[in-house]
């Protein structure tokens, strides 16, 4: 088994703010085993990570993403081909973790943001910090009811405030941006 797995599966779980003991209540299994999978001890099974990819909206894939690699490399070196579509093109983004772990301080995003793609602003999260550059493409970002025309090469970095975005160019704008801590 991928030794990646139990590190992502603890980060997964405290981005988004969830006990140990709930994640033992959502996928029916105990605290103690979640607990050892979590530090490498056990290995889950291919259908406990089935539920668990699904609580966090990931699919199973997701911690196998550099399983064919060899050992020095996995949690070190993400390579391109082994990056997982995070979203879908409905929603009009679609995000790569390019980041190879999640248990540092921050993670690494690319966002692609389709054409006429809007999101509202989003309620701010304690003790998160957001930073980007565009890469390409045109984004309207907005920060706290501030809008922001932003171009390629522009960069940006806010910490716990609301924010969204909307795309009204013709083509994807393409993102890449740093997050702390990780929230995938």
């Amino acid at each position: 088994m991928n030794r990646q797995v139990g590190t992502d599966i603890r980060a997964l779980r405290k981005s988004r703010g969830m006990t140990l003991q709930a994640l033992a209540e959502a996928t029916g299994r105990s605290a103690g085993w979640l607990s050892l999978i979590e530090r490498g001890q056990a290995e889950p099974s291919i259908r406990d990570l089935e539920k668990i990819a699904g609580l966090f909206g990931l699919t199973i894939s997701f911690f196998f993403r550099s399983a064919g690699r060899a050992e020095r490399e996995q949690g070190l070196v993400l390579r391109q081909e082994d990056r997982m579509p995070i979203g879908s093109a409905e929603s009009g983004l679609v995000e790569e973790l390019l980041s190879p772990s999640l248990d540092g301080a921050f993670e690494i995003i690319r966002s692609v943001f389709a054409p006429g793609a809007s999101r509202e602003e989003m309620r701010p999260r304690a003790g998160r910090e957001d930073g980007a550059v565009l890469v390409s493409g045109h984004l309207t970002l907005f920060v706290d009811g501030e809008s922001f025309d932003l171009h390629p090469g522009d960069s940006f970095q806010f910490s716990g405030r609301a924010y969204g975005w909307r795309n009204d160019g013709p083509e994807p704008a393409v993102a890449i941006w740093v997050v702390s801590p990780p929230v995938y």
